[in-house]
């Protein structure tokens, strides 16, 4: 399958952005890199109190069902990570690198 890359930005609760990193960092990462995917950087908007991140996945699989195979995994269910605790709204685009022309 072609490299798919989201470009995901989350919202997160009041005060609670610094945990919400030192989890992703801890927990998700570790996880979406055994699983394949790849991470383009992540950046906090601390005036907006948003985490935005770039994931992405290229292999036999698509997108979608490699993302399935991470939600419905044993190690992600003993993350005991509730996105809702934390994020208040997601926006996940799927976006297209482009070159620039020099």
């Amino acid at each position: 399958m072609p490299k798919t890359t989201q470009l995901r930005t989350y919202t997160v609760r009041e005060g609670m952005l610094d945990e919400w990193v030192e989890r992703w960092r801890a927990e998700i990462v570790p996880l979406r890199l055994e699983l394949g995917f790849s991470i383009g950087g992540a950046w906090v908007d601390r005036e907006r109190n948003q985490f935005v991140w770039l994931i992405s996945y290229e292999g036999p699989e698509t997108f979608a069902d490699r993302n399935a195979l991470y939600w419905a995994s044993p190690e992600r269910k003993a993350m005991n990570l509730d996105p809702d605790e934390y994020l208040v709204h997601t926006d996940d685009r799927t976006v297209e690198a482009v070159e620039p022309q020099l």
